[in-house]
């Protein structure tokens, strides 16, 4: 039995930034690896990542050992990104905190050795020390590796499909800890290696491999069908061997080492060997195998003048705590593998024990011929898993993975503009499958974070969840017959028009005129001149009303007066249609108001504008729309740094009528100017007009959000010029809505960024975001005998 305690045992003698100086003599260029978060990638991406690969490495020198190492570790999820502050947030944390999942760590490694041939004997003593001289001798090649290898990580990054970073001196030691800890934390163990098998501490640890030509089948790919995700119409591919990794759902580590040979050198032995099975293939069926096998590598080689010939190990060292779980574990990498046509080998013994030691990155040169298979570069390459985890940001809204259902936070207001140029969003789907549930789990937290929202809702779906804020909301409800409350002419003093107060005022005065003309800049000009003679001669009581009543009353000398040519402004026009907004007009009770009620919004953070009565009016909800921009633009705009969402919910209603859609781009024009995002919810893209307006609003939309939608989205694709990836994506949405784990899944696109993520929550917050049904009744009858919307939700959900 050998037994290694590290803190007498160390491989390493230096370490400087992240290149290790180990024991044996070999110096190692530490990475850490950020890969696409998996299900992400298309089968181009696939092969794009390997092409990456390629060019980044082909041109390493000759003798460069590369280690890619890919650890799983089975984990229980710690909540610590996660707020933790209000009743929803609280219900959140707990729900989540502890549930497993597969923690994935992607390292990759350089090693310059002194022995350039890489002739290595069968067995030999890693930890066996060489001089100190001996790796400082390597210093005037040292800074040549260096800087290959330097060219080789920028070549990668600036790919942008996948980045490594520097590891640092104590992610260095930290790693080494934990690779002879067995990857157990709190305690510190030793290392024994028996015949019979492998102990570190707790855990008893085995391996399988793939040591030779022999063990693969026909071919290798970049990629593979995906079979849990593809249907009859769409196709959804993995990474060739992305079945060892995190969805083995077991401890364990990938290792793929290559050693970068000299081509020439294995071309001439190639040829021997090949001289050699000649004579020697009427002895057995397995020389003939060996022999096409080579021959095929050597053609390979000699029709390819960009091959690189490599020598290459992969390892998959797996570990329980019950030696019995190994044999299972070692099943299921088994299935996998046979999926793939590769049959590993199972090492034993001193073999295990090789494999164990120099799957340490020091270590990862002594691998001798018998442990290696001979290929090119291009097919070792198939053998790289190019996938983690789904990302959580630093901040943002929650949603779920696909992988375990842990929460991930995505940030989809991106402060910085890194993925997006403008925030705003629209939410698609079909009745009934979840847009005002998906609706309130981002708004709501938009708004625990500190963003201000203000609703157009024409379904009364915001309710509820607003009600549990009590002081920090309102809901202004339009009734038939009255007014919402809101003077736009209105200023507290002669400092309020200034020349932004009077450019609102004319937009919102030519948007009620509804003229089917561009407003030219003459016509703007004249209506501001207008307004500004109107302020200066009329002290109080501003609105409407008055501003039409000093028109009428100077139209004879008005423009004269302002020297306005009456080509661009004509009064008669002007005054017969806005006679219907004053007086005893069909529309005049809409601005039946001298003083102005938006002060009662200025101090709320959550407001809710009700228009369902005035759905089915053309002309009302144009005119509350215009009049909902004219508050929003006096109050909730007035602070700029302040963050501030508007959502139109049930827009298709609101989009029955042409100038809505107008009143709405004028939203997005106003956006820009202002620290915020607007955000529609259709059921179908197709009820989107298909013009120059809506086309103007899908471009300025660049967080998309789709639900499941059994009538399919191809009209999504083409509208939104969604990639072939995003609709097999879009076609793999599955909801699970019984069991124990009740989610929705759901498409999400950031820019250029996109994945299926899922949506599941606590029974708290579910019982906040019903908007219909029983259980809404009941919750809201559980409101009006306490008051409390919390209490309500909290006796709900205890009695489910």
């Amino acid at each position: 039995m050998i037994k290694i305690n590290l803190s007498a045992n160390s491989p390493i003698i230096e370490i400087q930034d992240n290149v290790v100086f180990a024991n044996n003599g070999n110096a190692i260029l530490c990475y850490k690896g950020l890969l696409p978060e998996i299900y992400s990638l298309s089968e181009k991406d696939f092969e794009d990542i390997h092409g990456v690969w390629f060019q980044a490495l082909k041109s390493l020198p000759t003798g460069t050992v590369v280690h890619k190492q890919d650890i799983y570790l089975k984990k229980d999820y710690s909540a610590e990104l996660l707020p933790n502050t209000t009743f929803l947030e609280k219900a959140t944390y707990d729900h989540f905190k502890g549930r497993k999942y597969m923690d994935h760590y992607s390292y990759l490694f350089f090693i310059l050795t002194k022995n350039k041939a890489l002739n290595n004997p069968k067995y030999m003593n890693p930890f066996k020390k060489v001089s100190k001289g001996t790796w400082q001798e390597l210093d005037d090649i040292l800074k040549s590796f260096i800087s290959s290898v330097s060219d080789s990580i920028s070549f990668i990054n600036n790919s942008r499909k996948m980045s490594f970073h520097p590891l640092d001196v104590k992610e260095i030691q930290g790693l080494t800890n934990n690779y002879f800890n067995g990857f157990q934390e709190g305690f510190d163990t030793d290392m024994l290696l028996e015949r019979s098998n492998i102990q570190i501490g707790e855990n008893f640890v085995d391996a399988l491999a793939i040591n030779s030509e022999l063990c693969f089948g026909e071919s290798v790919q970049s990629s593979k069908v995906d079979e849990r995700f593809t249907s009859d119409d769409f196709i959804f591919h993995q990474g060739f061997i992305d079945g060892l990794g995190l969805t083995l759902n077991e401890n364990h580590m990938v290792n793929q080492v290559l050693y970068l040979d000299d081509k020439q050198k294995w071309r001439k032995l190639l040829d021997k060997k090949i001289e050699e099975l000649h004579k020697s293939s009427n002895f057995g069926s397995q020389n003939k195998v060996v022999l096409e096998k080579i021959q095929h590598i050597l053609n390979q080689i000699n029709a390819d003048d960009t091959s690189r010939i490599i020598r290459g190990h992969l390892n998959v060292i797996y570990w329980s705590k019950d030696a019995r779980e190994l044999t299972k574990i070692a099943s299921k990498v088994k299935t996998e593998l046979k999926e793939l046509d590769i049959t590993p080998y199972y090492p034993r013994g001193e073999e295990r024990k090789n494999y164990v030691l120099n799957s340490y990155c020091c270590f990862s040169s002594n691998f001798s011929n018998s442990d290696l298979y001979v290929t090119d570069l291009k097919h070792a390459l198939c053998l790289l898993i190019n996938n983690t985890n789904y990302k959580s940001d630093s901040t943002g809204i929650i949603f779920n993975d696909r992988q375990h259902n842990i929460p991930v936070l995505k940030d989809v207001w991106d402060e910085q503009k890194k993925r997006i140029k403008a925030r705003n969003f629209a939410i698609f789907a079909p009745t009934g499958e979840g847009k005002s549930f998906l609706a309130n789990n981002i708004l709501r937290q938009y708004f625990e974070s500190g963003v201000r929202l203000v609703i157009i809702d024409l379904g009364g779906s915001y309710t509820k969840f607003a009600k549990l804020y009590p002081g920090k909301y309102t809901i202004l409800r339009y009734e038939s017959g009255k007014n919402l409350g809101i003077n736009p002419f209105y200023i507290t003093n002669s400092e309020d028009i200034n020349p932004e107060r009077l450019e609102d005022l004319s937009m919102f005065l030519f948007e009620l005129f509804g003229s089917d003309l561009k407003v030219t800049k003459a016509q703007s000009v004249s209506i501001k001149k207008i307004l500004l003679h109107y302020y200066s001669n009329v002290s109080d009581k501003h609105s409407l009303n008055s501003f039409y009543q000093f028109i009428e009353a100077n139209q004879k000398d008005l423009l004269q007066k302002l020297k306005i040519h009456p080509d661009y402004f004509n009064i008669v026009n002007f005054l017969h249609v806005m006679s219907e907004y004053v007086g005893d007009g069909l529309y005049s009770f809409l601005f039946e108001i001298d003083e102005d009620q938006t002060y009662k919004i200025e101090d709320k953070r959550l407001i809710v504008f009700e228009l369902d009565e005035v759905k089915d009016n053309k002309e009302v909800l144009s005119v509350m729309l215009k009049l909902i921009k004219s508050a929003i633009q006096r109050t909730i705009w007035k602070n700029r740094a302040e963050k501030g969402i508007i959502l139109f919910d049930e827009f298709a209603k609101q989009l029955k009528f042409e100038n809505v859609l107008e009143s709405v781009e004028f939203y997005y024009q106003a956006i820009r100017k202002q620290n915020g995002a607007i955000g529609i919810i259709l059921q179908s893209i197709n009820q989107l007009p298909n013009n120059s307006v809506s086309a103007s609003i899908l471009d300025n939309t660049q967080v998309i959000y789709s639900l499941h939608n059994e009538k399919g989205y191809n009209e999504l694709v083409k509208r939104l010029n969604l990639s072939s990836h995003d609709l097999n994506q879009l076609k793999s949405i599955r909801n699970n809505l019984s069991g124990e784990r009740k989610y929705t899944e759901i498409f999400i696109k950031i820019g250029k960024q996109s994945n299926v993520f899922r949506l599941e929550v606590p029974k708290e917050v579910y019982a906040a975001y019903l908007t219909d049904g029983f259980q809404n009744e009941e919750i809201l009858e559980l409101y009006e005998k306490y008051q409390d919307m919390e209490k309500a939700i909290k006796e709900y959900s205890s009695k489910k």
